[in-house]
């Protein structure tokens, strides 16, 4: 094993903790190190190109500025970084690749026999994460005992309770099914979350009994999302603070999200219903959310979402979209190019009528789930709604309206702003990896987009999708300046007249 992938002590020390915890890992652990440095190094490779950080050399072009390299042609890929002070990123690369060759050394889970147990077993097939961030990996605040216990790989983690003083909790009741105490409300907390954020930072909280710990623990299935967890035999999840980064965000819950949820659900569902093609849409709606705003405000937030099981047809198939690219050969048995069409005809038409009246949803592949009958699309279920755009001007042009909570980033009076948001997601992120991994001309499968873009977009948004050139969330670049969305322009293969 070729230990100059990373420095030899945080090896080891990760070494050491599977010796304890997992003993049976740590030859595949060490064996898979150099295939895990590699895949984060290509995806930090090409991304330094797409964004314009530096040039890294000839590799395979492809639509919207996206570069892919068969190597990453270091053994670190914290060397590509060479010249560029950005100690945090580099320690995010290195906690990336000891999580992935962990994640691709631990054996497959079983998997119950419903919808979302099965989609979660898919979602594990995407080992890497996040198809176009080098860090989809990265798990900054857990140890490996944590990665073990916790990560999508795992079979099932733990989820607690706290009981919250009425007049600290804000929001709905997430837990009705759990038994009542006067002058509390039940609160779901990730079993780590409880452990390892609640003694420290709540400490007076729970001296004075303002926040009380409970014995109760239910099992938990953990998603790609980490902090959204699957509750077995339900057919409903729990989205609970997690305050690690994954990617590149702190995984902790706004306020705001909790109470913009069900608001938003409510918007949806009642444009759904009026879409021509609502009957192919699933919304895997967040029915119920609430807080605790004490201390950062977003330790203790927690979201109630619907499933898939009990709505899907016979023979329907649910494919979580992080799963898609990777099963192409399995879907795809006849003409790729009338397959693209199909799957463009089932993703395309409501996201862009949605952005039409206000609403661009964060369209990219963790947050689809296209089901299948007999390998082609049918329907779309959507899920996680906390970083879609409303445009307030549009939702009234249309006849809707929403009130989202004081101060909520969701919310933008600039077109430009909702516009990216779907671009980036669905054309560049979704549709984007799916034509580079279809065994189809890349000039005639985004041709085959355009067409379907022609068809369902007009004016002002026709103009922006088809621009020569159009924003790329600049990964890379967000994390090197610390915060904040950041994008920057990138040529468009829908350009060109279809």
């Amino acid at each position: 094993m070729n230990r100059s992938v990373m420095r030899p002590e945080r090896i080891a020390h990760t070494e050491a903790a599977l010796a304890v915890h997992a003993p049976e890992l740590v030859a595949g652990f060490l064996s898979h190190l150099p295939e895990a440095a590699d895949t984060v190094g290509r995806r930090l490779r090409g991304a330094l190109v797409r964004e314009g950080i530096r040039d890294m050399g000839p590799g395979l072009r492809h639509g919207f500025g996206r570069v892919e390299y068969a190597t990453s042609g270091v053994a670190d890929p914290v060397d590509l970084l060479d010249g560029i002070e950005a100690p945090g990123f580099a320690a995010e690369l290195r906690n990336a690749v000891l999580n992935l060759a962990i994640a691709m050394a631990r054996p497959a889970a079983p998997v119950d026999d419903d919808p979302d147990a099965r989609a979660i077993g898919l979602e594990r097939l995407a080992v890497a994460g996040h198809n176009l961030h080098p860090c989809g990996r990265t798990r900054l605040g857990w140890d490996t005992g944590d990665v073990l216990a916790h990560d999508l790989e795992t079979p099932k983690t733990r989820l607690g309770f706290v009981a919250v003083r009425d007049e600290l909790h804000v929001g709905d009741d997430v837990c009705p099914e759990m038994p009542g105490i006067p002058g509390y409300t039940i609160q779901p907390v990730h079993a780590w979350q409880r452990d390892n954020i609640l003694p420290e930072r709540y400490a007076d909280l729970l001296k004075d009994g303002s926040i009380k710990i409970l014995d109760e623990e239910r099992d938990a299935i953990p998603t790609a999302a980490l902090r959204t967890l699957l509750l077995p035999g339900t057919g409903q999840y729990l989205k609970v603070s997690l305050d690690i980064q994954v990617t590149s965000t702190r995984r902790s819950i706004s306020v705001a999200s909790t109470r913009n949820g069900p608001a938003v659900s409510r918007l949806l569902h009642r444009m759904v219903d009026a879409d021509p093609s609502g009957d192919r849409l699933l919304l895997m709606a967040e029915t119920a959310g609430a807080a605790v705003p004490v201390g950062s405000g977003r330790d203790l937030s927690a979201i109630r979402r619907d499933g898939l099981t009990g709505r899907l047809r016979p023979g329907e198939r649910a494919i979580p979209g992080g799963a898609l690219p990777l099963l192409l050969d399995e879907l795809v048995t006849g003409d790729p190019a009338v397959w693209l069409r199909e799957y463009a005809e089932l993703l395309m038409p409501p996201l862009l009528r949605f952005t039409a009246q206000g609403v661009a949803l964060e369209a990219h592949l963790q947050n689809c789930l296209p089901t299948f009958v007999d390998g082609r699309p049918h329907r779309l279920a959507l899920r996680d709604f906390a970083g879609l755009r409303l445009h307030p001007g549009r939702l009234r042009q249309a006849g809707h309206n929403i009130t989202l909570w004081p101060g909520s980033v969701v919310g933008t009076g600039d077109l430009d702003v909702l516009r990216a948001k779907i671009g980036y997601t669905m054309f560049q992120a979704h549709l984007g990896e799916l034509v580079m991994r279809l065994d189809l001309d890349e000039d005639r499968a985004w041709r085959i987009v355009r067409e379907v873009l022609d068809e369902h977009a007009d004016g002002d948004d026709h103009a922006a999708f088809t621009a020569p050139t159009v924003p790329h969330k600049a990964l890379v670049r967000m994390r090197l300046a610390g915060e904040g969305d950041l994008y920057v322009p990138v040529r468009n293969p829908l350009h060109a007249p279809a």
